[in-house]
């Protein structure tokens, strides 16, 4: 079996990333021949595929009305991409194609051309691109539905960006890929979670979507139950991971308990500067994290949009933290409430400094539900057993 792996992404630039490469790396250990199609980066791993990916592609920075123009026109239909992926398919002959995030910087127009080739495509869903333009399902920074896989241009008059220029793109992406029916040409749709399935299926058919949560490398990951009694965040400093209202709660605590936060964002100078009681500790990664993860007494996962099957989740878990997260989206079937941590109401600073305060002050409880933690991973989220429904899922699609 060959099989094509298609992320616009080659580093690790978030979740969906360490999903990518996990993948990536049992099907290479596993024997298959991989074979890799992203765009250029300096932070990209190595590939001995890389002199086919697309140009790096940095829309901040694009300049002056021509640039611009031909930059929108590429956000919709990259014909880089699909020259190179069409190469691609000529010289190597894979027998399946597994995409990941693939819009804007490769565009979803690569899909027809595999299905044109010959190539079984796989499409894994890690947002809600299919049924939202902006795929965060927000209308600024409300929960929103309305353009439903559909009505696309909900969010040019709902202005929900901000930015008229972004919505009309998006508007036009939206439509654009629904009138050449590039997503019809997916074979089956791959879910993390149950709930992204069910708003999924607005769009496509339930039957071409797999439910198959993310997965964790068990050996990797050794429980640390012990901590140092200090509460953690580590994602994204942005409104939607809900990051302001972690802060207020922590504001809320009788007795002020330690709270580290890791990562960046468009709200970290500000957050920072306001809320100085918290240590903001930049971008970690590697054992630098770990060791943050191992000694936190528990991790908050405070999301304010539909969160999907959280790695943040998982990788607390599997070092044997409790989680505190919001009752929404795919993470109250990774949180079971009361036994492997709590679940709170979305932006609700009193609900959440009250759940941590309980946590704070019970090293019982922490050892307890991080315990729970751990064992629901072991029995639901193994890396072994997502990737044995992977190659099956794959052997599936190819019969």
């Amino acid at each position: 079996m060959k099989i094509l792996l298609v992320n616009k992404f080659f580093h690790l630039n978030g979740g969906s990333e360490r999903v990518f490469f996990q993948e990536r790396e049992f099907l290479a250990g596993s024997g298959i021949e991989v074979i890799d199609f992203s765009m250029q980066d300096e932070r990209n791993f190595a590939s001995s595929y890389a002199h086919h990916f697309v140009g790096k592609i940095n829309y901040d920075s694009v300049k002056g009305i021509k640039g611009k123009l031909k930059t929108a026109l590429s956000f919709i239909h990259s014909r880089e991409a699909v020259q190179k992926i069409e190469e691609m398919i000529i010289q190597e002959k894979p027998d399946i194609a597994h995409l990941h995030n693939i819009y804007h910087q490769l565009t979803p127009s690569i899909i027809p051309v595999l299905k044109r080739r010959g190539v079984k495509v796989v499409l894994t869903l890690h947002d809600y691109k299919l049924i939202c333009p902006s795929y965060i399902a927000l209308d600024k920074n409300t929960l929103c539905t309305a353009c439903n896989g559909t009505s696309f241009w909900n969010t040019l008059t709902r202005h929900c960006q901000q930015s008229w220029g972004q919505e009309l793109l998006l508007m036009l992406e939206g439509y654009w890929h629904r009138w050449r029916k590039s997503y019809n040409a997916v074979d089956l749709f791959i879910s993390p979670s149950n709930f992204l399935a069910e708003m999924t299926a607005r769009r496509i058919p339930s039957e071409k979507i797999s439910v198959l949560p993310n997965g964790i490398d068990l050996d990797r990951f050794i429980p640390h139950y012990d901590d140092k009694e200090y509460g953690l965040y580590f994602g994204g400093l942005s409104k939607e991971k809900g990051i302001e209202t972690l802060l207020k709660a922590h504001k809320l605590l009788p007795l002020k308990y330690a709270l580290n936060v890791v990562g960046t964002g468009p709200l970290a100078e500000r957050l920072s500067a306001e809320f100085r009681e918290v240590d903001f500790l930049g971008y970690k990664s590697g054992d630098e994290l770990i060791t943050l993860i191992k000694e936190a007494a528990f991790v908050v996962v405070p999301s304010e949009w539909f969160e999907n099957c959280s790695m943040v989740v998982l990788e607390a878990m599997a070092y044997g933290k409790p989680v505190i997260g919001s009752r929404i989206g795919g993470i109250p079937e990774q949180i079971e409430d009361g036994i492997s941590g709590f679940l709170v109401e979305m932006g609700n600073a009193g609900e959440l400094a009250e759940r941590m305060a309980l946590l704070g002050n019970d090293k019982e409880l922490r050892l307890q539900m991080g315990r729970a933690g751990r064992e629901k991973l072991e029995r639901e989220y193994s890396l072994a057993v997502h990737c044995k429904e992977l190659l099956d899922i794959y052997s599936e699609v190819l019969a």
